[in-house]
């Protein structure tokens, strides 16, 4: 089973660009600036963009608070490295 949503980057050609693809149908990537994710955001449609805008915006919202758990994820392993 795959995950719901993936994290990429392409560091090599947009270092300060990150992306978050949601794998289910239908399947997108939002790209936006990793310092300005919630406010900088364009949306790669894979299968083709729903017509329903409240859908569309659960979809987004469920795909920020994916990358916000992510990010607590990464700073409390920060944590933990720095305790040692």
């Amino acid at each position: 089973m795959l995950p719901k949503f993936l994290l990429a980057d392409n560091s090599q050609e947009t270092p300060d660009t990150i992306f978050v693809v949601h794998t289910e149908t239908p399947r997108f990537i939002i790209e936006a600036d990793i310092d300005d994710f919630w406010n900088n955001q364009e949306i790669h449609w894979i299968d083709g963009e729903p017509g329903d805008e409240k859908f569309i915006t659960e979809l987004v919202e469920a795909a920020e608070e994916f990358l916000e758990k992510e990010f607590e994820n990464e700073e409390l392993l920060a944590e933990d490295e720095d305790e040692e």
